[in-house]
């Protein structure tokens, strides 16, 4: 028997002081939040923080822990953070064709691909939190 493959990914809703989103436009999925694998011997929180540079310019401040959405089929575990930023540019990257931050009911338009949408609606309800999701 082979020992289990998963992969453990980190992702941040970051809310700017104008209540906006921040989301990425990735080349495969579309409008999204930044986030991705966690690197072996990195933190969660690291791991958000890292990818949100990364992916948008932009310096993170993690503010709380939302919750985890797990694709059991697919062995992958994606843990949500809620963050504000504290620095850094709006730029593109390798993994971002366009970056912004968008009013929420814009962004949630914006974001079609899968359970993303329901991710940030979950990140951004506290009544909810901590949050497990199987599907």
């Amino acid at each position: 028997m082979s020992p289990p493959k998963h992969i453990v990914s980190a992702a941040t809703i970051v809310l700017n002081n104008q209540n906006e989103i921040l989301l990425i436009k990735g080349p495969r999925r579309g409008w999204e939040m930044p986030g991705g694998q966690v690197e072996e011997g990195e933190s969660l929180k690291d791991a958000a923080i890292r990818e949100t540079k990364e992916e948008s310019g932009i310096d993170i401040e993690v503010v709380r822990f939302c919750g985890v959405f797990q694709n059991v089929r697919g062995s992958i575990c994606n843990t949500l953070f809620l963050g504000v930023p504290i620095g850094g540019e709006l730029t593109t990257s390798s993994e971002s064709l366009e970056v912004g931050f968008f009013p929420i009911t814009k962004a949630l338009e914006m974001v079609t691909w899968k359970n993303f949408r329901q991710r940030i609606e979950y990140c951004l309800n506290d009544s909810l939190q901590p949050f497990y999701v199987e599907f």
